[in-house]
């Protein structure tokens, strides 16, 4: 069971099409393992729909429609139906035909959001070793701004203590891992900034992969592995 799910902002910055590309990507993985967020996603595109018809039907001026948006957007929101009833011919998950007659690639499902980056298996992809039980593989790099990559550990090891000195997204593909807030399991979504300081310990049963996003580079605090931050800042398109 998901446990973590993207903010109700986050969601809905998605359903706009507003929300910038490597968090769309994050989002959009995350929905192929979470029926929940599907449907509140659907409940969204409803609203939004409904606003925007009421919008070119009605003469209330721009400074109206600005200071009464997120409230209205939010009243609409709560008359939606709990449970979002889906067609009868939908799937409550989206996972096509296509995922269903595709094979394991290396013992895992690749994520469809994922196949434009990863089209055979997660070993062709170029992984850079941080330690003998971590390594990284960048997926892609928004020139001055955020870095989509995967993270790759090893079952029952940790990847070393770091802060972040901006915003990260992890979403857990394969899995699972633990640290000071909580244990992380298969598509929970987890969203950390330059306050947390933590130090994720996968579990002894199997590897843990994770997709992630982020604004800057993370930096390692232990006193061996901070002579690693140079290498991490070199690989991160932020240039602050």
């Amino acid at each position: 069971m998901i446990h973590y799910h993207p903010t109700i902002e986050v969601l809905t910055d998605y359903a706009a099409g507003s929300l910038p590309l490597a968090y769309s990507l994050c989002v959009s993985t995350h929905l192929e393992h979470c029926a929940e967020c599907q449907k509140q996603v659907k409940k969204l595109e409803v609203v939004g729909s409904q606003l925007f018809n009421a919008g070119q039907s009605g003469t209330t001026t721009e400074q109206h429609d600005l200071s009464n948006l997120k409230s209205s957007f939010l009243e609409k929101l709560s008359q939606q139906p709990s449970a979002f009833h889906m067609k009868e011919d939908e799937p409550s998950n989206p996972v096509d035909d296509e995922t269903n007659r595709s094979p394991r690639w290396d013992d895992y499902k690749i994520p469809r959001s994922l196949r434009q980056f990863i089209t055979q298996h997660y070993d062709d992809l170029a992984w850079t070793r941080l330690s003998p039980s971590f390594k990284i593989a960048t997926l892609y790099n928004q020139e001055g701004g955020a870095q989509v990559a995967l993270t790759r550990v090893k079952a029952g090891a940790h990847m070393p203590t770091h802060t972040h000195t901006g915003d990260e997204i992890t979403l857990v593909l394969e899995g699972a891992f633990s640290d000071e807030s909580g244990v992380y399991r298969k598509g929970d979504f987890i969203n950390r900034d330059s306050s947390h300081k933590h130090k994720p310990i996968v579990t002894k049963d199997a590897e843990c992969i994770c997709l992630t996003v982020l604004d800057a580079p993370i930096q390692f605090t232990g006193w061996l592995t901070r002579l690693l931050n140079p290498l991490i800042r070199r690989h991160h398109p932020y240039a602050g």
